[in-house]
C-alpha cells in the first residue's frame, strides 16, 4: 500500500522531530521573502539535516568492536538495548552514514546496519580498536570460531 503524500498523521515516535520540523518551517515562512534572502528547497533540506546530525559520535573505524545502544519501544515504554559486535563496513557520509555490525548469537552470525544519526541509535561506544588492512571485512562471514577474531590495535 503506497503512502499518501498529503497524509499528516503523526505517531508517538516522531512527534518531537515533527514538531521541530514544523517550527523550522514556520521560522522560514516568517522570514523575509525578498529575492536576496529567499531560501531554496536545497538550503532548507541542508539546514534541517545539519540540525539533526549528532555531534557526540566517536571515531569509528572498520574492525572496531562497538557497543551500540538501540532504542526499543515496547508498548508505551522505551528502553535501550545494547548490541555489541565488529564493524565490518562503513558506508556513505554525512547524515546518511551507516555502519554494519556483525556478531555471533547462539552460533549464528547476525549483522545489523545502523544509521549513525538515527534517533533509534541512543549511543555508540568503542570497546576495542581493530587492526585491519581492508575497508570491508566481508571475509569474516565465511570464518568460524576463533578465526573470526580481529587483532587489537593500541595506537588509536
Amino acid at each position: 500500500m503506497a503512502a499518501d503524500p498529503k497524509d499528516t498523521t503523526v505517531t508517538e515516535e516522531n512527534t518531537e522531530t515533527a514538531a521541530e520540523a514544523v517550527a523550522e518551517v514556520e521560522t522560514v515562512a516568517s522570514a523575509p521573502t525578498s529575492p536576496a534572502q529567499k531560501l531554496s528547497a536545497e538550503a532548507l533540506i541542508k539546514a534541517f539535516e545539519t540540525e539533526q546530525m549528532k555531534s557526540d559520535l566517536p571515531e569509528i573505524y572498520v574492525g572496531d568492536t562497538v557497543r551500540v545502544g538501540v532504542r526499543i519501544s515496547e508498548g508505551n515504554k522505551e528502553r535501550v538495548q545494547p548490541y555489541e559486535g565488529v564493524v565490518i563496513s562503513k558506508r556513505h557520509g554525512g547524515m546518511n552514514q551507516t555502519i554494519t555490525v556483525r556478531r555471533i548469537f547462539q552460533g549464528i552470525g547476525v549483522e545489523r546496519v545502523f544509521m549513525l544519526h538515527s534517533p533509534q541509535v541512543a549511543n555508540i561506544k568503542v570497546e576495542r580498536r581493530g587492526k585491519v588492512r581492508r575497508a570491508k571485512l566481508f571475509y569474516l562471514r565465511e570464518r568460524v570460531g576463533k578465526a573470526t577474531r580481529v587483532k587489537q590495535r593500541f595506537d588509536r
